[in-house]
């Protein structure tokens, strides 16, 4: 169903933000990957709460167990399932949440659809199910490196109106880790702390662009027609809570373009097809072309702010709300791991049906 992701390299996530723990079954990694905690446990790092004074404060140490799936180090081609414990839960910050619907959260709509929900911080609409993807991502870009020779490298492009300057082209992780707010650009990044460092104080949020580059994607991946490359991506990336646009390539850029500006054109060098423009972003019908595969994806300013605001409650009646709990004032420095997490989930799977497929 909708916890499902994947085809030949499939994910389950699981768990609820203050229950027993999150964690992920991953089906279909090959075998004799090497695989450990330690391979995965640095992206957890970078995605867990409390890692700096702009995000939100709940401490955990998302210390990832892997419980099944390996054997001395390596995968065995079976389901591999993962647990991070919940070590700072509060549900008690929560309790006005029982009777009445956060202003454009999932409470209201969880409520029409289910006609229950978990009230503790938003059960499983809290962003703190991405746990399972980052884990399951961890592997995926192991993969990736390992046997296809991909690299991906997210960043935070802009957060409201202050835009980074970054070669997407040569950027590095180091570069992306060079600062709380992950901006390579280090001018724009300390404009960016600053600002949501203010909205922090103020009880308000602020949201932004997270951009992504895919290096190495050889051509030939993607399926036709409703399998596209861009549009497994698109579902990905909007997917992750507060996620609210995705553009790959010039994207709605394009349109002040005519077709002569727009097109890549093509040139033979070294044996191999390039283009000497890149604005459809690596993927031409849908496969990947072999040039580097980048789109940006845009996140709303978070939905809980510490400020009174209108709502109703479960009986439909007219009230308030002021927010409390541990909150992100932006999402946007721990929402890079998850954007590269599942860019990861997407290419490998469609690497291994391309494999099956074309026997390539």
């Amino acid at each position: 169903m909708g916890n499902t992701f994947g085809h030949l390299f499939r994910i389950t996530t699981w768990g609820e933000s203050h229950g027993g723990g999150v964690g992920v079954v991953v089906d279909g990694c090959p075998p004799r990957l090497e695989l450990t905690e330690a391979d995965i446990q640095p992206e957890l790092d970078r995605r867990r709460p409390g890692q700096s004074s702009i995000v939100t404060p709940r401490k955990e140490s998302d210390t990832i167990r892997i419980l099944s799936g390996t054997f001395e180090g390596r995968t065995l081609g079976t389901p591999i399932s993962m647990w991070v414990k919940n070590e700072d839960a509060r549900p008690e910050a929560y309790s006005e949440m029982e009777t009445r619907f956060r202003p454009s959260h999932a409470d209201y709509t969880y409520q029409a659809k289910y006609g229950i929900r978990n009230w503790q911080g938003g059960g499983r609409t809290s962003a703190r199910e991405t746990v399972g993807r980052v884990a399951a991502g961890a592997i995926a870009k192991k993969l990736l490196r390992e046997r296809f020779g991909v690299e991906i490298v997210a960043y935070v492009q802009q957060v409201q109106r202050i835009a980074a300057d970054v070669n997407r082209d040569t950027v590095k992780l180091k570069d992306v880790e060079s600062n709380i707010v992950r901006c390579p650009d280090r001018r724009a990044a300390e404009k960016m702390i600053r600002l949501i460092e203010k909205m922090r104080r103020a009880g308000d949020t602020v949201g932004g662009v997270v951009e992504c580059v895919a290096r190495g994607v050889p051509p030939g991946w993607g399926e036709p027609v409703f399998d596209r490359l861009e549009a497994d991506l698109a579902k990905a990336m909007l997917s992750l809570p507060a996620s609210k646009g995705f553009e790959i390539g010039s994207g709605f850029g394009g349109i002040l373009l005519t077709g002569t500006e727009h097109n890549d054109p093509f040139r033979a060098r070294g044996g191999k097809v390039i283009t000497t423009t890149n604005r459809s972003g690596g993927i031409q019908g849908g496969i990947s072309n072999g040039q580097p595969i980048y789109f940006r994806v845009a996140f709303k300013p978070v939905a809980t702010v510490l400020r009174e605001q209108e709502t109703v409650d479960v009986k439909l009646r007219n009230t308030t709300l002021k927010a409390r709990g541990r909150h992100d004032p932006c999402v946007l420095p721990r929402a890079v791991p998850i954007v590269e997490a599942m860019t990861a989930l997407v290419l490998v799977d469609h690497a291994l049906r391309h494999r099956a497929q074309c026997g390539e």
